[in-house]
C-alpha cells in the first residue's frame, strides 16, 4: 500500500462527508425538512439508472451516475446556490471554481484530474452523459417540489417562466421527460404552486 496515496484518498472521502451538511432549498417528499448535498446527489444517481431509457441518446450509465455523485462536493465551499437567487447565480461559477481546486486537489493526482475531469464535462453539457446528467439535475428537484404540493415553489414565489427557463434544458438529454415536465409545470400553474405572469 502506498501510505500517501491512501491517506490522501481517505482525506478527500472525509472531506466529502461534509457534503451531508449542505442544506438545500427543495424538501425531501412529505416535507419533514430539508434535502442536503449527499442526498441530491444519491438520488440524481438513481434516477440516472432508472430513467436512462428516455435519454435520447445512448450513454455511458457509470460515468453519468459518477458525475451525479460528485457534482455538487463543490458546494462544500461554495454553498448551495438556489436555481433561481439570481445574485447567487452571477458568482456561482467563480466560486465553485474555486472549491473544486482545493476539494479535488486532496486526491492523489490521478485522481483528482479524473474527478476534476468528470466535474468539468458536467458542468459543459456537452457529452451525452452530462446532458442527461444534468436533466435529472434539473428533473430531481421538480419532483421533490410536485410531490409536496409546491410548497417551496410557493414559499419563494417563484413564476412561471424561471421554472421554465430551467427545465427546459432537459430537452437536451430528454424530450420525454421534458415533455412530462412541461406538463408538471402547467399543472402546478393552474393550482397556483407556481405564479403564472
Amino acid at each position: 500500500m502506498d501510505k500517501e496515496r491512501f491517506e490522501k484518498q481517505l482525506a478527500f472521502i472525509l472531506e466529502a462527508d461534509k457534503e451531508k451538511n449542505i442544506l438545500r432549498q427543495t424538501h425531501i417528499t412529505g416535507y419533514a425538512r430539508r434535502e442536503n448535498d449527499a442526498e441530491h446527489a444519491w438520488h440524481m444517481a438513481m434516477m440516472i439508472y432508472l430513467l436512462k431509457e428516455y435519454s435520447n441518446e445512448e450513454f455511458d450509465v457509470a460515468k453519468a451516475m459518477m458525475m451525479a455523485l460528485i457534482h455538487d462536493i463543490v458546494e462544500i465551499d461554495a454553498g448551495d446556490t438556489y436555481a433561481y437567487d439570481t445574485a447567487a447565480l452571477e458568482t456561482q461559477k467563480e466560486r465553485e471554481e474555486r472549491a473544486a481546486e482545493r476539494i479535488y486537489g486532496l486526491l492523489p493526482d490521478d485522481q483528482r484530474d479524473e474527478l476534476r475531469a468528470l466535474f468539468d464535462e458536467f458542468e459543459a453539457g456537452e457529452t451525452p452523459e452530462a446532458r442527461f446528467a444534468k436533466t435529472m439535475d434539473n428533473f430531481q428537484p421538480l419532483l421533490l417540489n410536485d410531490s409536496n404540493g409546491g410548497a417551496d415553489w410557493r414559499e419563494h414565489k417563484v413564476i412561471k417562466s424561471k421554472v421554465v427557463g430551467r427545465q427546459q434544458r432537459n430537452i437536451l438529454g430528454s424530450k420525454e421527460i421534458w415533455e412530462y415536465t412541461s406538463a408538471l409545470i402547467d399543472e402546478n400553474v393552474k393550482k397556483g404552486n407556481i405564479k403564472d405572469e
